[in-house]
């Protein structure tokens, strides 16, 4: 995301403004550059901020990562980085956002373990003594449940509100709220993977719980 743009030319990308979820900047006579009218919350009129762009026309490399972006963001250029002349292929938050989710693969892969269940999973990023209480008072659902909301509510807050009034973010903020929401899609991601009963033998007596809890499975359902 960072080397692309710093590789390339200075100023072969110039301000972009499309849609999520579409290839916009495909070539020459897509939507991203036709002209559209200034000031939409999509789209603006390429050939008044930089001229028309192509990823296809890129080597094969710059043209996947370009195309990356451009399915995945809106790409708006006042909500993006420059670097070299080049706008990134990436908004802020979503720099934000996979930073944070390879941040979370990888603290998982380090300190993860497959305990069978995904919640069970999920919590061993905690050491066993702190989860403890989680065990004896079966609130492991509602403690994955819960962190999973604290750690999207600063980019739901930050987005929502910018989305339904005239608040208007900056990028490091925006990078800021992003983080923590990556973190815990790579993390939940990396311990539903993980979760593996097949590794146990489909014996759910093997798995080492907290506090001594053990993992039973009556009619394909788990309980303690």
């Amino acid at each position: 995301m960072f080397l692309v743009p710093f590789l390339m030319p200075q100023g072969t990308v110039p301000e972009l403004s499309g849609r999520a979820n579409a290839f916009d900047y495909y070539n020459e006579d897509s939507w991203g550059n036709q002209e559209h009218r200034e000031g939409s919350k999509i789209g603006h009129n390429q050939s008044s901020h930089g001229g028309t762009f192509a990823w296809s026309e890129l080597n094969p490399y710059y043209a996947f990562v370009y195309a990356f972006g451009d399915l995945n963001c809106h790409q708006k250029f006042e909500r993006s980085w420059t670097i070299n002349g080049n706008q990134m292929p990436v908004c802020a938050r979503d720099v934000g956002i996979f930073f944070g989710l390879a941040l979370g693969g990888w603290w998982f892969s380090r300190k993860g373990l497959n305990r069978w269940t995904i919640r069970d999973t999920f919590l061993t990023l905690f050491p066993d003594d702190r989860i403890t209480p989680l065990y004896t008072n079966d609130r492991r659902l509602m403690a994955m449940f819960t962190i999973g909301i604290l750690f999207c509510l600063p980019v739901v807050l930050d987005g929502g509100i910018q989305a339904i009034t005239d608040y208007e973010s900056v990028n490091p903020l925006r990078v800021m709220t992003g983080i923590p929401f990556g973190f815990i899609i790579g993390w939940y991601f990396s311990a539903s993977l993980s979760s593996r009963p097949d590794r146990f033998g489909l014996d759910a007596g093997l798995v080492q719980l907290p506090a001594g809890a053990v993992l039973r499975t009556h009619d394909h359902t788990e309980s303690e």
